[in-house]
C-alpha cells in the first residue's frame, strides 16, 4: 500500500493581505490538517508581514513566511524559495488569491502518486462576489446549493458543478504534453521531481508560462500529468489582469524547449544552494 505523503503547501503572495488571509484561513479549515504552510512572498510590504504574523499565531499547523525583496515579478523565485523551505516530500503550489475548498488537501493527497504531478483548476469569482467574500468572510463553496446556483446564474461564478461533485480517480492521466489547464496556482508535485528538473526557471522575464515550462520539463524527465478536475478546484478571487508584455516571448521559449526536450531550468533551485533564507527586514 502506498504511504501517504508529507505535504507542504507553498502559497505565493504579493501585497494582497486580505486575499492571503482568506486563503490561509481556508487552509486552517481543511478536513485534512496534516500539512505545513509556507508563505512564499514576492516582496510584499509590512501589511502582509503583519497579516502573516497574526495568522501564524493561531495556525493549527506549522506556518512559515519566506520573503524576498521586491524586484519586479519573480514568482518563479518565490516558489523555488518556498520549495527549499518546505519539509514535505510533496509540494502543493497555491496562489494567495485562490481559496481552497475544505477537501482540497485530502483530494490532492489521494491523487498524489509517484511519477505523476496533479494539475488542478479554478473557479473564477466576479469582482462583486470577491469584494463580498473579503468583506463578509463568506465561504462560497459552503453556501447552500441554491445560493451557489444563483451566483452562477448572475455570472458571479464561472462554474458551480465543481463545488458539488467529486469525480472518482479514473481517466485522469494525460499521456502527452498539453498547454491546457496548466496553472501553478493549483499544482501538486513531488519535491524530488522538482529537484530533478531544478525547479521553476527564474530566467523567465515577466508574467507568463513559467508554469507551463516547469510541467513541460517534468514531462521530458518522465513525469506524467494527472488531471485534478472535479476534485481539487479552488475559488479564484477577482483581480486586475497582470501586465503581459513578455507573454509571447516566454511562450516562444517554452515552444523551443518542447522541441529540444529540455529538462533542466537555466536558473532554479540549485542556484540557491547555501543561501540564507530571506526574512522580512526588521
Amino acid at each position: 500500500m502506498q504511504q501517504s505523503p508529507t505535504i507542504s503547501v507553498v502559497i505565493t503572495t504579493y501585497n494582497r493581505p486580505d486575499a492571503l488571509t482568506a486563503v490561509v484561513e481556508a487552509c486552517f479549515m481543511q478536513d485534512d490538517k496534516n500539512f505545513e504552510i509556507i508563505i512564499a512572498d514576492d516582496g510584499s510590504t509590512a501589511n502582509t508581514r503583519d497579516a502573516v504574523a497574526q495568522l501564524a499565531a493561531r495556525a493549527p499547523m506549522p506556518l512559515r513566511h519566506v520573503w524576498q525583496p521586491d524586484a519586479g515579478f519573480r514568482a518563479a523565485m518565490a516558489r523555488n524559495r518556498g520549495t527549499l523551505a518546505a519539509t514535505g516530500d510533496y509540494i502543493i503550489f497555491l496562489d494567495g488569491d485562490c481559496v481552497p475548498q475544505r477537501d482540497f488537501i485530502a483530494r490532492h493527497r489521494a491523487l498524489a502518486h509517484p511519477g505523476f504531478l496533479v494539475s488542478g483548476s479554478r473557479i473564477l469569482l466576479s469582482q462583486a462576489l470577491t469584494e463580498r467574500v473579503l468583506r463578509e468572510h463568506i465561504d462560497v463553496a459552503g453556501l447552500p446549493l441554491l445560493a451557489r446556483l444563483r451566483h452562477r446564474l448572475r455570472g458571479d461564478m464561472n462554474k458551480v458543478l465543481q463545488t458539488m461533485l467529486r469525480w472518482p480517480d479514473l481517466g485522469r492521466v494525460r499521456r502527452g504534453f498539453s498547454w491546457r489547464r496548466i496553472k501553478s496556482c493549483n499544482l501538486g508535485v513531488w519535491k524530488a521531481d522538482l529537484e530533478r528538473v531544478n525547479g521553476f526557471d527564474e530566467s523567465f522575464v515577466g508574467w507568463g508560462h513559467e508554469d507551463s515550462d516547469l510541467v513541460l520539463r517534468l514531462f521530458h524527465a518522465g513525469i506524467k500529468r494527472r488531471d485534478g478536475a472535479l476534485a481539487t478546484e479552488v475559488l479564484h478571487l477577482w483581480h486586475r489582469e497582470a501586465k503581459r508584455d513578455e507573454e509571447s516571448s516566454n511562450r516562444k521559449v517554452v515552444l523551443e524547449r518542447a522541441a529540444s526536450k529540455t529538462v533542466q531550468a537555466v536558473r532554479g533551485l540549485r542556484e540557491h544552494a547555501g543561501e540564507v533564507d530571506f526574512n522580512f527586514p526588521g
